[in-house]
């Protein structure tokens, strides 16, 4: 086993001393490695470079694992204080090119390596401290600090794998050799592809909160598929057969891409691989660290689009319907090739968990019951958009894991690559990306008789978010009308100035859209991406879909249209971005009107917010703040409430009256009011609350 393996921690175990060790162990190992990958960085310089347009330059990545372990732990109050509140800003999301991720280099002002590198130190020093003093029972639930820790662990594992194939991206002068990365230095011809016969079976997918190991959320829950018999191919298409593709001019004819491929060939140019280089009429091959000659029994690295249009290619010359595999079929041939799950894995006897190489190698090397690379040497594309199991439950330390790809834009990758390691490798993980990304990902393909499922609307399965979309865009109630409308015609009618403004708490976005009908500019910023997504997705998709709650399970499936809301002129004017109200980005700035609506008790530290949001704001800036003031030690710890308190002298502490006294050096108060909302919780049952309105304008 290489120095660099690690199996993943188990959560069960007697002894709880062992246990932390354990723990402790894994994260060092985790912490070291990702270290020691951004030394094939040439240079300190280098980390400012991208690798690719869409994404960040490799300084963010490099602060960024180091950053979610900080924010989880605020975010769940294992500790108070931060480290770098700065750092933990910039490098806090923009991983996925979402909506609401902001890629824009002028954006932020990125910090010295030297002080990311001290920043990790600090971090490291802190979480270590964590795993050996926190409260631990056994074993370990989602519900623990631990699991929070392990979180951040299993993270850092992700960040591992994909920030090689942001290196791999990066031109060669920019990349070193490091001597511990080994390659693989077999190749050859590649053997011939052939079909086996996989049985008809029941497959079960999803695991429950009992497993021995840690899981994200979308791993949780049930999903059950009868599989009828199909074929799969005996190996991963290798670049000989691939090659035979671009050859053949399947980069060229469009007959073989559908409209998002269509869109990645015009927007790219691609006419083969990403990591293939032609030089001198050759194609070449890009390793991590140098360019070899072509390894034709190697497995081909390609993003989703470029294998769909290969199935169709190969469909088309040979007449038979050939398509990448779906999840519950991937799990037939998994099933099939006899594997055992962690930690009874042998990981020796396949090309993963940096085992064998630090580069994928021949396909007929690591065979499972006559079928090939089941598990290891690149991820495999399926055609399964990720969608959440019967019971799937968003972890509250983390909303934005899953939620944003089940979107029916987020194809799964399944078995794992050369360079997957922790939680990546095991049985039950589940990871999607968009189609056009490149992982270190390949495919294999089936002949398969199962139909294709039918694109729908995407119903909202989150009951808090789909409470909120009946809330914002569902019907009035007992005559009280629509609170994110009213509140942005308060704000509308006070803000001096109208080129732009933030939609602060902006839930599922509609404030948003109605103030973009005064405002050249709206920035809709929550704390949750449950919430961002719907916003963002009434703009990209035209329809907001949910489900009203009736009575015990029964519900009523609802959508609106932008039409219908008569929003698809504004569209173009709205934005939608996550955020910290207590930590933003220095990127949101400029604002001539801040609408903070029910926030400010539910802050963590609501000073955080209220002593620099003047900063934020243009002259005759206006900040509009609404809440009933429901303060509950779940959402803030006593000592940071604001009011609904009685002082050491025994006087009640008001919350406007506190507003008064934070705000009064900055902002001039010039409106109060009242104002009710309605939320529905089922056909029978509403919450009827009243918000105070306060209206200031900034000195």
């Amino acid at each position: 086993m290489s120095k660099f393996s690690t199996y993943p921690v188990t959560l069960d175990g007697d002894n709880i001393e062992i246990k932390r060790k354990e723990v402790r162990e894994y994260f060092h190992k985790t912490f070291d490695l990702f270290e020691k990958i951004f030394e094939l960085l040439d240079g300190d310089e280098v980390f400012y470079k991208k690798s690719e347009p869409t994404r960040h330059p490799m300084i963010f990545y490099f602060g960024h694992t180091a950053t979610f372990f900080i924010n989880k732990l605020i975010a769940m109050k294992i500790i108070q204080e931060r480290i770098n509140p700065e750092f933990e800003s910039i490098f806090a999301v923009g991983v996925d090119e979402m909506a609401w991720d902001d890629i824009t280099s002028e954006s932020y002002k990125w910090p010295k390596v030297d002080e990311v590198r001290e920043y990790r130190k600090k971090v490291r020093e802190l979480v270590d401290d964590l795993i050996m003093n926190i409260p631990l029972t056994l074993p370990i639930r989602d519900e623990s600090d631990m699991w929070i820790v392990l979180m951040g662990i299993e993270h850092e594992r992700i960040h591992i794998e994909t920030s090689l194939v942001l290196h791999r991206q990066m031109p060669l002068k920019f990349i070193k050799e490091v001597d511990e990365f080994k390659l693989c230095s077999v190749a050859g011809e590649a053997p011939k592809n052939e079909m086996i016969t996989i049985p008809s079976s029941h497959v079960k997918l999803g695991k429950d909160k009992s497993h021995h190991l840690y899981g994200w959320d979308n791993e949780y829950g049930t999903y059950s598929e009868d599989v009828p018999e199909f074929k799969t191919s005996k190996y991963l298409v290798s670049n000989a057969e691939f090659m035979e593709f671009v050859i053949n001019g399947g980069y060229e004819n469009e007959e073989y891409w559908d409209e998002e491929g269509k869109t990645f060939l015009k927007i790219t140019g691609a006419k083969h691989p990403t990591f293939w280089h032609l030089i001198d009429g050759a194609y070449m091959y890009r390793t991590i660290s140098s360019i070899i000659d072509m390894p034709q029994n190697w497995p081909v690295d390609v993003n989703a689009l470029e294998a769909e249009a290969f199935c169709k290619y190969k469909s088309k010359k040979e007449g038979v319907n050939y398509s990448l595999p779906s999840e519950a079929e991937y799990r037939a041939v998994y099933e099939y090739a006899g594997l055992k799950d962690l930690p009874e894995f042998d990981d020796t006897k396949a090309n993963l968990n940096f085992s064998t190489y630090f580069s994928s190698c021949p396909v007929d090397k690591f065979g499972f019951n006559g079928i090939y690379d089941v598990v290891g040497n690149v991820w495999q594309w399926s055609r399964t958009p990720i969608f959440g199991f019967d019971g799937f439950e968003v972890h509250k330390a983390y909303d934005d894991f899953s939620i944003p790809t089940f979107d029916d834009k987020h194809a799964m990758i399944l078995g794992s690559s050369w360079a997957s390691s922790g939680n990546l490798i095991m049985k039950h993980s589940r990871y999607a990306f968009r189609k056009h990304f490149y992982q270190n990902a390949g495919f294999r393909y089936v002949i398969t008789q199962a139909k294709e499922d039918k694109v729908q609307d995407i119903y909202e399965s989150d009951e808090l978010v789909s409470q909120y979309c009946e809330f914002q865009y569902g019907e009035e109630y007992f005559g009280v009308k629509n609170f994110a409308i009213q509140t942005a015609k308060i704000a509308s009618k006070f803000a001096i100035n109208k080129t732009k403004a933030m939609d602060l708490g902006c839930a599922t976005g509609r404030a948003t859209y109605e103030l973009a009908k005064e405002f050249e500019m709206v920035e809709g910023v929550d704390f949750s991406v449950r919430f961002v997504g719907v916003g963002s997705k009434l703009k990209e998709d035209g329809y907001v879909a949910f489900t009203s709650k009736e009575e015990g399970d029964l519900t009523t499936n609802k959508k609106i249209t932008i039409e219908e809301l008569g929003y698809e002129n504004l569209k173009d004017k709205v934005s939608f971005w996550q955020g910290d109200a207590c930590n933003m980005k220095p990127n949101f700035d400029s604002y001539d009107l801040v609408l903070a609506t029910n926030l400010i008790d539910r802050l963590y530290q609501p000073r955080l917010f209220l002593d620099t949001i003047d900063e934020r704001l243009n002259e005759d800036g206006i900040l509009v703040i609404t809440s009933p003031y429901t303060w509950q030690e779940s959402s803030t710890k006593k000592e940071f409430w604001l009011g609904g308190y009685k002082d050491e002298s025994g006087e009640e502490v008001k919350t406007i009256d506190s507003l008064k006294t934070i705000l009064s050096d900055k902002f001039e108060l010039v409106h109060v009011e009242d104002l009710e909302f309605i939320i529905k919780e089922t056909a029978r049952k509403y919450q009827h609350t009243i918000s105070e309105v306060s209206v200031w304008k900034k000195k």
